[in-house]
């Protein structure tokens, strides 16, 4: 589907609004505008080597994409990339915007936990009524938080939760020792569960990982368990989530949840022990200037025949 032997040289962005903040461009590289929708601006599909797709998903990128024929890199926007190396095809490298959401996807954390522990949506709830429903809650102090997934944002999150004195374990793809301390592997995640208070996913979302929290992961946890979803919503199984938070013994605050967004009669909507955020984790004020750094960043090193940063596929650069 490429030319390793080309190098890359053009790259088209989503938006004139992006394209003129990467301006300007270093000596002999190219770039045009391309929305994967319409027809691309500047560049011919012959000419394009790199495409920086679009911040929202889309369902129709597959042949657009298959209008270009010696594609060599696919630029995400999101630090998930579920469905980009099918999207890609065979020799086409993919790379992350790993790094640009960390900061607000980790504070949408804590702001979930926070706001669910310490009864900020029952506050919410009450004050439409006029009720003063003044009573304790549980708090993050002193909770055993389980947190599935220790990379960049799994990080960031454990960074900011040290000053609310929490128990803190964490899970990941394999059990090891970092420079944090123990990471134990997935196959012990429903023992760990079993002493949790709030279990936190930010695992990617892949074969190994698609309702990794399913029934018996969810059954383990203690009456009263949080459960805070900021990664892919099939992490989760939603239909075991949703018998556990509805019958009352769980609570949940998912920023996404599988499929999305959920039907509008689904009984989650109306759990009162459950807070949804539309998918807005890493959409802070903060992206944009993030976004153009990395990209601009990622410009420099296709010019200067670098290896690109944030490689989750590698294609040419394998």
């Amino acid at each position: 589907m490429n030319d390793q032997l080309r190098p890359v040289l053009t790259m088209t962005v989503p938006s004139e609004d992006l394209l003129e903040a990467l301006k300007p461009f270093p000596d002999g590289f190219r770039a045009g505008v391309w929305d994967l929708v319409g027809e691309p601006r500047d560049l011919d599909y012959a000419e394009i080597d790199a495409v920086v797709l679009p911040y929202a998903a889309g369902n129709d990128w597959q042949e657009a994409l298959d209008r270009v024929p010696r594609l060599k890199m696919i630029q995400a926007q999101t630090t998930g990339y579920d469905g980009l190396p099918e999207l890609a095809g065979t020799g086409v490298a993919v790379a992350t915007a790993a790094g640009v959401h960390a900061a607000g996807t980790a504070e949408l954390a804590l702001t979930l936990m926070l706001a669910s522990l310490r009864g900020v949506d029952d506050a919410v709830r009450n004050a439409q009524s006029g009720t003063w429903g003044s009573r304790r809650y549980r708090g993050l102090a002193d909770r055993r938080v389980l947190m599935v997934g220790v990379g960049g944002i799994g990080e960031a999150i454990a960074r900011r939760l040290e000053p609310f004195e929490v128990d803190l374990t964490r899970v990941g793809s394999r059990a090891r020792t970092d420079e944090y301390g123990t990471v134990h592997g997935p196959e012990e995640l429903a023992g760990l569960a079993a002493t949790a208070d709030v279990l936190v996913v930010i695992t990617p979302l892949n074969e190994q990982t698609r309702h990794l929290i399913g029934r018996e992961v969810l059954s383990a946890l203690p009456d009263g368990a949080l459960v805070v979803n900021v990664a892919r919503g099939a992490v989760v199984d939603t239909e075991a989530l949703t018998a556990e938070v509805c019958s009352g013994r769980l609570s949940a605050a998912l920023d996404v949840v599988d499929p999305e967004p959920l039907p509008a009669d689904h009984p989650l909507w109306k759990a009162p022990n459950a807070i949804i955020t539309p998918h807005v984790g890493g959409n802070t004020e903060a992206f944009v200037p993030r976004i153009q750094k990395l990209l601009k960043e990622q410009v420099g090193r296709l010019a200067r025949g670098e290896e690109p940063m944030n490689l989750v596929i590698r294609g040419p650069w394998a």
